[in-house]
């Protein structure tokens, strides 16, 4: 009986195809190009809107040393208060949220996802998990703390300067140095300079190690000249901010310009 109806399905089939193979036969060429045209037409439109929408994210990563300031921005970003100062994450932070200083805007404000990613060296690895969501990567400096910390900074910042999920897609970067409400805070022009050149150094001595050593997956700068930031495919902006008296305009500029309100 199950092969007499496996028999009738396969002749029902046969039917199936003659017909529409008939079908097609009977349709113009014209009409019929005409037709594959316009789904191809639509199958394209719908991978652009697929990959418009993938691009359009809403995420903000910040990532820097610990003790650089980025948990304390988290909160003058999402409620206005510095939660009494200096906090050390070892979770990830993360929320979707208006920008608080946007809260009082009239009509509808895009949140923003914001992921306070913790420095600890043991815990970076959890970069990894958001940078292919990031619209844009905020790297925050000790801006009073700086030249203790400049080869350890140069070497994270050097790290996720040349990952690929970082290169491929084009993050824009920003350098975000803070603390500088401090008296003995350096200048954001002093913190670029001083990590170009740690930067370049870096790379001449990874440069020089064999292929299989170096875990990095593109290069930086020009071959032959001293590194500067402007060489990255990415770009990079530098701006200054104070996460302890709510001084962070510069840093929603940059939130904004990449995560459209």
């Amino acid at each position: 009986m199950d092969d007499q109806k496996l028999e009738n399905l396969k002749i029902q089939l046969q039917q199936l195809h003659n017909e529409a193979h008939e079908f097609v036969q009977s349709i113009p060429p014209t009409q019929l190009y005409g037709a594959i045209g316009v789904v191809i037409l639509t199958i394209f439109f719908f991978l652009i809107i697929r990959l418009f929408k993938r691009r359009a994210s809403n995420t903000i990563v910040l990532t820097g040393l610990s003790g650089s300031g980025k948990t304390v921005l988290f909160y003058q970003l999402r409620d206005g208060s510095s939660h009494q100062g200096t906090m050390t994450s070892m979770e990830p932070n993360e929320d979707t949220f208006v920008l608080h200083s946007e809260t009082t805007k009239k009509g509808k404000v895009k949140p923003v996802h914001i992921v306070d990613v913790p420095g600890h060296s043991r815990l970076r690895p959890k970069l990894d998990e958001f940078l292919p969501l990031a619209a844009g990567i905020v790297f925050v400096v000790d801006a009073v703390e700086f030249l203790p910390n400049v080869r350890a900074a140069s070497e994270y910042l050097y790290d996720i300067l040349t990952k690929a999920s970082v290169v491929k897609r084009k993050i824009p970067f920003l350098l975000l140095c803070n603390k500088v409400d401090k008296v003995t805070a350096h200048t954001k022009d002093f913190i670029r300079k001083q990590l170009e050149k740690e930067i370049d150094k870096l790379r001449a001595s990874r440069t020089a190690l064999s292929s299989a050593d170096i875990a990095n997956e593109y290069s930086l700068g020009v071959p032959g000249e001293a590194f500067a930031f402007h060489q990255c495919l990415n770009k990079i902006s530098v701006a200054e901010t104070s996460g302890s008296t709510g001084d962070i305009s510069q840093l929603e500029q940059f939130i904004r310009d990449y995560v459209q309100a």
